[in-house]
């Protein structure tokens, strides 16, 4: 799908029919004919515009001859065993001589605030300073994504004491995978903006050098975050699998005293409970032998119960 946008000098932002001077391309999975039109009119090589919607196409930038192509991760989510996990696909940002383009497979939330307007001083006809907001909102979007990875994993911390099923360590599975998609992604897309700063081709203007190197750094406090929650998510995957374990030897421990337990008192019943007639054989016809072999019994297995709690065996 192709969507056209354009700015005025007085921030007026609309939406236009045309491909005109100054106006931002917006291409969600676009077709073979979009592409191919799209191509022709802005003198791009279909093939850079397709990049973007290969999932395992790498950032780099890219200077061809008449325009710029910068590839990016962007974090997403996808469904998993019904619920949604992190991942990263490829955004395109192609700097065109009189246009930018922007391709992806998806709609995805760095894309999608640009297209409500809530961005300030966004102008799509300031091709540079678009580009640098482009990633200084995909730098706040991993960060949004780890402050939520980290809240899942404090929940995943609640359980670790009583869990002892195998379902909670596969969601810490599925979170790690999505921590090392992010910090694979953002170590990507540092290099892109490090050789940023060193591409010619990109104009460069005294006001946008703050938001480049601001860029910059929330980039790296993004990938900062992702090495320490990576940490304490390993730790967690190793703490959490003695803990089930640990949790699973409690209950057969205890199941075990109880069997011990109840074993003394049947031991007793079977033996009284033989149909025998021999002389002798104690409390066999009194009528109160029956509640003295229950109370005998009762009693050494609370004997037991003492031996064992003074033993600490449960």
């Amino acid at each position: 799908m192709q969507t056209v946008y354009l700015s005025d000098t007085d921030g007026d932002f609309r939406q236009v029919d045309d491909v005109v001077d100054g106006a931002w391309v917006n291409l969600i999975d676009p077709s073979k004919a979009e592409i191919t039109a799209l191509a022709e009119k802005c003198a791009v090589d279909p093939d850079d515009l397709r990049s973007a919607l290969d999932v395992e196409e790498r950032s780099r930038i890219t200077a061809e001859d008449g325009y710029v192509l910068i590839l990016v991760d962007v974090p997403t989510t996808e469904l998993r065993s019904g619920r949604k996990w992190y991942i990263t696909i490829p955004l395109g940002i192609i700097i065109a001589k009189n246009v930018i383009i922007t391709v992806c497979s998806e709609r995805v939330s760095v894309i999608a605030e640009f297209e409500k307007g809530r961005v300030r001083d966004f102008r799509t006809f300031m091709k540079t300073r678009f580009t640098l907001q482009l990633l200084m909102h995909n730098a706040g979007a991993y960060l949004s994504a780890l402050r939520v990875i980290d809240k899942m994993i404090d929940r995943q911390e609640a359980n670790l004491r009583r869990s002892t099923r195998n379902e909670e360590l596969i969601e810490m599975l599925e979170l790690e995978k999505s921590l090392v998609y992010i910090n694979t992604s953002l170590v990507s897309n540092q290099r892109v903006l490090n050789r940023l700063v060193r591409v010619a081709e990109v104009k460069k203007y005294p006001e946008d050098d703050d938001l480049l190197e601001d860029t910059i750094i929330e980039n790296e406090q993004a990938l900062e975050m992702s090495g320490i929650y990576s940490g304490i998510l390993s730790g967690m995957m190793d703490a959490y699998a003695s803990v089930i374990s640990n949790n699973q030897n409690v209950i057969m421990k205890t199941l075990a005293v109880v069997t011990i337990v109840l074993s003394i008192p049947t031991m007793i019943f079977s033996a009284f409970g033989m149909n025998l007639n021999l002389d002798g054989y104690p409390w066999h016809t009194p009528i109160w032998g029956f509640y003295g072999i229950i109370g005998v019994s009762f009693a050494l297995a609370g004997i037991a119960i003492i031996f064992m709690g003074r033993k600490k065996w449960f």
